[in-house]
């Protein structure tokens, strides 16, 4: 017989574990550590000596030279610097690695984006180990090193990351969560956490695409590209056969992300061309926010392996599917019950009815910071583009909850829930089982079965963020829900009954955010005006909701965030959309400039040149209809270069950031939506052998 291979052989073998604490600590500090991060007990210098030194022996053990704490800036991807374990004492070379070392390091926090809340001068700042996260090893050309989860402050205190926003929000809704669960009597539960999932959507192309492609290089979207005769329209890649070449890949993701401790359930294609999705297990929400920022570095490296490159943009292509992380949100007590598990009788369930009700009410209260919490230059291409949610955030809740909760809001009666199956009529074939719910692909925020899906995250980003959102407005959902049962238990016989009538109360209050239908059909959006939803059209619009009152009284409440450090977000995200939206601006103008210019200016000679060599006749009018034309778009060509040009140097000078972003919102995009009308019209117009950028056939069509 041949070898057995094992999918998990290797699993976390890179990460360092419970039976590598084991292997490593005495007895009394493996059980102290765990307590740290199970218990969330405070780390103790003594046990951080010990931890660190196990982390050193074993890191040595597997080839790491150096350390580094893992953090996550406010903007951009995550961050890192390394130190060696290597130091000379008295001229002799020796390895150390101390607790003080493991728990704290300073990167300089200076040239890090802070909004406002640290002077370039003030250099100083702190990363703290997060031990709830456990440290890995990350594999370099030749040797490895030890990577520690961190957080990140400054010198006064301030949050400088997301990681903290993360583990404050999670403590503050599963914090209210068991507060919740008590009023219902149980007494078994002794914590709730949040469990997520986010499904990562991307495309590969050809590395050498890349290299040939000025906008993919340096903004990581096309801004100029001729749709291709076939794209999308066959639906033929979605779920269909994976090539060997993307399996390659894949399982080389795959195999990477078994060492580091990250399991995935399901690989595909996705509908666009060279499109395709990872979906995770589910796993703490902590551990999901480092494992999918560890996941997008993986894919990066494994790519460039196999002569491809990852696309995470929100929108890489125009006029074809973007990308984007279904966030899949719920929450589960210590006991391993899911909080969001409608159970075989949903109406009996009122647990189950207060924590839906309790999440109804925070997205009626705060849609709109959902959809803050996902703006950016990128998603802004996505959102609302007949493959993402609009920027209208609603509920679907599925046809048999909502007439559920109908019923319970006019106080009708419903036969219980019984779990249907489909008969598929052969006689070997068992039948199917029917969930709760169906499926509602437009929707931004979707209850599908046990969980949340919250579809509006866009590929590229940190998941901390809306993650932060969402634990926030559940945590004021469930305080809300609590406050109506206290009114309502003065005249109910149990509390089940003054939580029924709670869920009434709330079902009345929060009708106006549930919504079953298209979410893309034109006629919600003018209903969805009329019930007087939010509907932010693009970022700078949105992220003035963060400064609305009641959003930060939500973050300060909840201890998540102060007023300062809001604002300073407010203005991180700013910066990056002014950033981003100039930087293309001006690569868009350098294109038109070295290469669309050219190409249209050759074309029109060839043309002028065969009109002249020419006898009189038709021809010869079609040629000099065909010279005018091109003419013609060598002038709109010019203009457009011109006013992207006057657009980037307008919002470069303008001294206001918030009137820069506005401006950049409406005008700026305007210019780069004209210019690239244009390229994309000179593209189809001159002959191949002088077009000198990869087309979109070839990007997407070609291996």
């Amino acid at each position: 017989m041949g070898q057995v291979i094992r999918s998990f052989e290797n699993f976390g073998a890179a990460v360092f574990t419970r039976d590598k604490m084991a292997q490593y600590l005495s007895k009394e500090a493996c059980k102290s550590i765990c307590n740290v991060i199970e218990q969330k007990e405070r780390l103790t210098p003594d046990l951080a000596d010990q931890v660190a030194h196990a982390m050193k022996e074993w890191a040595l053990d597997n080839n790491a030279t150096h350390f580094t704490h893992w953090f996550q800036p406010m903007r951009g991807p995550t961050a890192e610097k390394h130190d060696a374990f290597l130091t000379l004492d008295d001229g002799e070379a020796m390895e150390r690695f101390s607790g003080s070392q493991l728990a704290q390091s300073e990167p300089d926090a200076s040239s890090f984006p802070s909004g406002g809340m640290r002077s370039t001068f003030e250099a100083r700042g702190y990363t703290a180990w997060d031990a709830t996260s456990p440290v890995f090893l990350a594999q370099g050309d030749k040797r490895r090193t030890l990577v520690i989860p961190s957080v990140y402050l400054s010198y006064t205190g301030e949050v400088l990351d997301l990681k903290t926003q993360v583990l404050r929000s999670n403590a503050a809704v599963e914090d209210i969560a068991l507060k919740m669960l008590k009023r219902f009597g149980n007494r078994t539960a002794k914590g709730v956490k949040v469990t997520v999932g986010p499904e990562q959507e991307y495309f590969l192309i050809a590395k050498d695409y890349l290299d040939k492609r000025l906008d993919l290089l340096l903004t990581g979207r096309t801004l100029l590209g001729a749709a291709s005769a076939k794209h999308q329209q066959f639906e033929d890649h979605y779920f269909g056969a994976i090539r060997p070449n993307v399996i390659g890949f894949m399982e080389d993701v795959d195999e990477t992300l078994a060492e580091r401790g990250i399991a995935f359930k399901t690989r595909h294609n996705e509908v666009a061309p060279h499109q395709y999705e990872l979906a995770p297990t589910f796993v703490e929400s902590n551990l999901a926010v480092d494992h999918n920022l560890q996941v997008m570095d993986v894919m990066q490296r494994v790519a460039e392996k196999h002569g491809l490159t990852v696309l995470f943009a929100d929108k890489p292509f125009a006029g074809i599917n973007g990308s984007g992380k279904h966030l899949n949100w719920s929450l589960q007590d210590s006991t391993g019950a899911n909080l969001f598990e409608p159970g075989e009788a949903p109406k009996r369930n009122i647990q189950f009815l207060t924590f839906l009700s309790a999440m109804l009410i925070g997205v009626n209260k705060f849609s709109g910071l959902l959809r803050a919490s996902v703006a950016d230059a990128g998603n802004d291409h996505r959102l609302g583009a007949n493959e993402a949610p609009p920027a209208i955030m609603s509920v679907y809740i599925g046809g048999y909850l909502d007439a559920l909760l109908n019923a319970i809001e006019e106080q009708k009666d419903i036969a219980d829930l019984e779990k249907g199956t489909l008969d598929i009529n052969v006689k070997h074939m068992p039948g199917v089982k029917l969930d709760s719910t169906d499926r509602n692909r437009t929707s931004p925020v979707a209850f599908t079965g046990n969980k949340f899906e919250f579809r509006a995250v866009g590929s590229d980003q940190n998941i901390g963020e809306a993650l932060t959102v969402l634990n926030l407005i559940m945590a004021y959902g469930l305080q809300a829900m609590l406050d109506k049962i206290d009114k309502f238990a003065k005249d109910a016989p149990s509390v089940k009954e003054a939580a029924l009538a709670a869920v009434n109360e709330a079902l009345r209050e929060t009708k106006r955010v549930r919504f079953d239908g298209n979410n893309y059909d034109p006629a919600w959006h003018a209903e969805a005006e009329r019930r007087g939803l939010p509907n932010a059209k693009n970022t700078p619009e949105a992220l003035y909701t963060y400064l609305q009152k009641d959003v930060v009284d939500l973050y300060e409440h909840a201890g998540v965030l102060k007023h300062k450090e809001i604002d300073a977000k407010v203005e991180v995200r700013r910066e990056a959309y002014k950033k981003v939206k100039i930087l293309e601006l001006d690569v868009l103008q350098e294109i038109c400039r070295t290469a669309v210019l050219p190409a249209l200016a050759e074309q029109i000679r060839r043309y002028s040149d065969t009109e002249k060599s020419m006898p009189a006749g038709r021809g010869k009018g079609v040629m000099q209809t065909k010279v005018n034309l091109l003419s013609d778009l060598l002038w709109r060509l010019d203009e457009g270069v011109r006013k992207a040009g006057k657009a980037a140097e307008d919002a470069e000078a303008n001294p206001s950031l918030e009137e820069s972003v506005k401006y950049l919102g409406d005008v700026g995009a305007a210019a780069l939506a004209d210019l690239r009308t244009v390229c994309d019209e000179v593209e189809r117009e001159v002959d191949d052998d002088l077009w000198p950028l990869p087309k979109y056939w070839e990007m997407l069509h070609l291996h």
